[in-house]
């Protein structure tokens, strides 16, 4: 075959020290994807703080107080402020320096370590805050914009996919956060707190949680856990859950028990403590039972329970479905108050 000559280069190298420019197609995606970062940077970014925390221990040398810092932003006109628990959680003193460098002091009126979330309140004008957005509109695969403070670096711009959606997360007290968003944002110490925004400008996630030494695995507590809490922070200034007074574990039914008794799962939660005097205590419940419902849902383990412990059934009689030895049982038992963390 003959070789083929062309009177002309189709592709003339770029001169020297001149980068070749992109194809057409890719320069428009370019330009794209960066409006739709930059926009939603324009609209969240006045509202983005970083958080000063002063705790009330001492250093082992010197008689400084020890310092703490985290990110968050304002969700209203009037100077309130959504960041992490863990951020704020038995502050001394918190100060929050804004987006136009005013540095200015901050009240908690509440925060909540099973969900990790924090409400703040600064008395100032002319506060921009972030609009808050329906994370249940997230799908796999969507661009989010996280902003925040890593290591002091105020108003720092991080963009990602949303790698996976419904993920569980323990939370510092041990409870388990279900529903968080999974995203490759990158996140540092100091972006905690932070907004995790859409290309619409909207806060669908509250950054709280990164693993390391691995990359790319980043977490935010979704805005509609957010909304919810915000709402009780504002109203009660804590989260009312209620308690029975019980230690608990999984464990796994033999198939006869399941086929027995009709039921949905193959596991279910054993009582390993009753605590003395706890409504557990006074309902009749005891070490070995294995309860399989609470008011009317199935339990397979702690994990089920802790999400019916609202302040919905505090003081209201709720039906336990339990089996002891080779009996299916139902108690009644009144859940009281739970204490609030210290």
């Amino acid at each position: 075959m003959a070789e083929a000559h062309f009177l002309y280069d189709p592709h003339p190298p770029a001169p020297d020290g001149v980068p070749p420019s992109p194809p057409p197609e890719e320069d428009e995606l370019f330009d794209a994807y960066s409006r739709s970062v930059t926009r939603a940077v324009e609209q969240v970014g006045p509202a983005v703080v970083k958080i000063e925390v002063r705790h009330a221990g001492r250093r082992a040398r010197g008689a400084q107080d020890d310092g703490g810092s985290g990110s968050g932003f304002f969700f209203t006109p009037d100077g309130l402020l959504l960041t992490n628990s863990h951020v704020v959680h038995r502050a001394a003193g918190i100060r929050v320096v804004l987006a136009d460098g005013r540095s200015l002091p901050a009240d908690l009126v509440g925060d909540d370590p099973d969900t990790d979330l924090a409400v703040l309140r600064v008395t100032a004008s002319e506060i921009t805050p972030a609009r808050l957005g329906d994370s249940s509109r997230l799908r796999p695969g969507q661009l989010v914009i996280a902003i925040g403070n890593p290591y002091g670096f105020q108003a720092t711009v991080t963009a990602g996919v949303v790698s996976a959606l419904g993920r569980s997360l323990r939370s510092r007290s041990g409870r388990l956060m279900d529903g968080i968003i999974q995203t490759d944002a990158a996140l540092n110490p100091g972006n905690s707190g932070g907004p995790l925004v859409d290309s619409r400008g909207e806060v669908i996630g509250v950054n709280t949680a990164m693993i390391l030494p691995a990359q790319g695995l980043c977490f935010a507590i979704p805005s509609r856990t957010a909304r919810w809490v915000a709402s009780q922070l504002i109203r009660d200034g804590r989260i009312r859950r209620a308690w029975l007074g019980i230690g608990g574990q999984q464990v796994v039914l033999q198939r006869r028990l399941v086929r027995h008794f009709e039921l949905t799962s193959d596991s279910a939660l054993m009582v390993v403590r009753v605590e003395p005097e706890s409504p557990a205590h006074h309902a009749g419940l005891k070490e070995g039972d294995v309860i399989v419902r609470f008011d009317g849902t199935a339990v397979t383990g702690v994990d089920d329970l802790h999400p019916l412990l609202i302040d919905g059934t505090i003081d209201r009689l709720c039906t336990v479905t339990l089996l002891r030895r080779s009996e299916k049982l139902e108690i009644q038992v009144k859940p009281v108050e739970s204490a609030a963390h210290d």
